[in-house]
Formats: C-alpha cells, sequence, structure tokens
C-alpha cells in the first residue's frame, strides 16, 4: 500500500487523520516504507471574515496535525490569547459570537495574503502547512475539496420569516437551535474538484470516510459535481468509519442536521445515506460501534460490508486504535 486518502472534516476527522497518521507510524516504523495519506477537507465551512478567507476545517485538521491544536476545546490552537478579537469588537467588526484567537489569526492573514497574490487555496494550504515541525511539513497532505468557494448555508425559520444563515452563525451562535429546513450549498453547482483531489483519489490503495459530518462535512465533498464519479471509479476499496454511537452523534449536532434532511441518527441510517457503491453509493465497507452491533447485518443487507469496533477517539491510543480497525476492515475486501 503506498497512498491512502481520507474525506474529513471537522473536529472528528482531525482525531481520525492523526490516529492513522499514529497508526501508520506504528506499522512502517521506517518512514520511507509507509504509505501516503492525502486528506481531502471540507471548505464548506470557509467565509470571508473581517476580510479574511478563514477555513475551519482546514485549520482543525492543520492544528492537530502539527500538535498545536486546543485538545480541551477541540479546535483553535492551544494557548491562545483573543486581544484582536477584542478590539475587532469594540468596532463593530466581525462576529463578535465567533472569536478568532490571535495565533489563529496569524494563519487566516497568512491565508488571505497567499490567496491576494495569486496563489490557489491548494497552493496556499500546502504553504501554510510547510512551516510546521521546523519546516519538515505535516505528516500529511491536505488538499481543499476545490479551488473554488464553496460556502453552506442554512435555511430557517426566525419570527416567521425565512432566512439563509451561513453554517458557522447557526451551528456556532444558534447552536443549532432552530430546526434547518434546508442545507444550501452556495456556489456547488460551478465548483470542481481540484486536479490533486482526482489523482488522490485515482492512484489511492485505499479510500476512507472520517467519522466527520455526514450531511454538512462528508455531505458538501461528496456534492461537489464530478468527486461522487472520482470515488465511483476508484480502484481502492472504500471504507467509511461511522460518526454516530448508539443513535447519538459522536461530537456536535449532526443529528440536527440528519433530521433536516430526513435521514435517521444511527449507524445504519448514515450506512444507507451514503450507500452502497455496488448500488451507485460510495461504501464496500462501513465501520460502527460496539453499541452498534445488532446493525451489522443489516448493514451487509444494503450491500456493505460491515464490523463493530470500538469508536469512540477519546485520547491517542483509541483513535490509532480505530484507524488500525479501518485499514484492517480494507484489507478483508
Amino acid at each position: 500500500m503506498q497512498s491512502i486518502v481520507v474525506l474529513a472534516g471537522g473536529v472528528g476527522g482531525a482525531k481520525f487523520v492523526g490516529g492513522l497518521v499514529g497508526e501508520l507510524a506504528r506499522r512502517h516504523p521506517d518512514a520511507s516504507d509507509r504509505p501516503a495519506v492525502k486528506v481531502i477537507v471540507n471548505t464548506g465551512d470557509d467565509m470571508w471574515l473581517t476580510g479574511l478567507r478563514v477555513c475551519p476545517d482546514l485549520d482543525s485538521i492543520m492544528y492537530a496535525l502539527a500538535g498545536v491544536n486546543d485538545a480541551e476545546r477541540g479546535w483553535g490552537r492551544a494557548g491562545e490569547s483573543s486581544r484582536v478579537s477584542g478590539e475587532l469588537a469594540a468596532y463593530g467588526v466581525g462576529w463578535p459570537w465567533f472569536t478568532l484567537g490571535d495565533l489563529d489569526l496569524g494563519t487566516h492573514i497568512a491565508r488571505t495574503a497567499l490567496l491576494r497574490d495569486g496563489l490557489t487555496l491548494t497552493e496556499a494550504t500546502a504553504r501554510l502547512g510547510a512551516r510546521w515541525h521546523a519546516g519538515a511539513g505535516l505528516p500529511a497532505t491536505l488538499l481543499p475539496m476545490s479551488d473554488d468557494p464553496v460556502e453552506t448555508h442554512v435555511r430557517v425559520t426566525i419570527d416567521g420569516d425565512d432566512a439563509l444563515l451561513h453554517f458557522e452563525e447557526w451551528w456556532v451562535r444558534l447552536r443549532a437551535g432552530i430546526p434547518a429546513r434546508e442545507f444550501v450549498q452556495v456556489g456547488v453547482e460551478s465548483a470542481r474538484p481540484t486536479p490533486e483531489v482526482l489523482a488522490a483519489v485515482a492512484a489511492a490503495d485505499l479510500v476512507l470516510l472520517a467519522p466527520s459530518n455526514p450531511v454538512v462535512s462528508i455531505g458538501t465533498i461528496l456534492g461537489v459535481p464530478g468527486m461522487r464519479e472520482a470515488l465511483a471509479a476508484a480502484p481502492a476499496p472504500i471504507v467509511g468509519v461511522s460518526p454516530i454511537i448508539a443513535g447519538a452523534a459522536v461530537r456536535g449536532m449532526a443529528d440536527s442536521c440528519l433530521a433536516a434532511i430526513g435521514v435517521e441518527t444511527s449507524a445504519l441510517g448514515v450506512a444507507g445515506h451514503y450507500g452502497a457503491r455496488s448500488t451507485g453509493g460510495v461504501l464496500d465497507a462501513w465501520l460502527v460501534a460496539e453499541e452498534d452491533a445488532a446493525a451489522v447485518p443489516q448493514v451487509h443487507a444494503l450491500g456493505i460490508r460491515s464490523a463493530a469496533v470500538p469508536l469512540w477517539m477519546r485520547d491517542a491510543a483509541t483513535s490509532t486504535a480505530l484507524a488500525g480497525a479501518a485499514l484492517d476492515a480494507a484489507g478483508r475486501q
């Protein structure tokens, strides 16, 4: 095995990719023998804020792989301060409920400068990743799902009126407290996967779907025209990891997102939502939690191989163990 591709977004994706990198290092102590990891990252959460291009999922995964993420909060940089955000709020600029730390702002300023200089988001992401580990770079290659801007918005009803909010406003400010009527990927119709993304999928020996939000993370990646077709044609097995354990989202509010699109919040429900590759979906295999072992034969009935394994990623050890289970599941194809 020479190359592994992961579709990921958010904190769950960051933990899983970190576990995968750790497990591959354990299995292949010689770095020259280690499979390359390429992560196709959701950019639907991206936005322009205070004149800066902010890419939450790209940054969460970058910080985690660099070892500088805030593990307690689950997002942002460790050891942060927020003096600049305080000044912006005093000027009435930006979103006061969406606090960007000072170190984090350095990332957004650098990214915006690179984009203004004419680099694509893929090129800018590579430049940002190259600074870590004393210039050796990250242990995985981060690939934005598209260089074309796609932003997830949420249609809701507020005081009887129709409103279309950026996903981060619905997620962070409102805490998904207002039911979502629809998710709208603004700009997705004209977006395309990058050449780097298509080449990575075509050359992969294994494709993994991280336990990220199936609607606004993995779902947004799959919604880019051409992405599903690339996966359908991929020679590699595609193994997904359930983000649902015992009928509840592992993290965040994926249950609210699934309810909005009429999908049951269960490991079986999400497996059916992704579908079997043999019938036009994207999955060859699906890992469910030990708590959901009863769903394994039902997933098999969908045409998707399945196994029940420990899914909780509580620390580095459990994250690497889960990644190992995903690698082993691919070997059973």
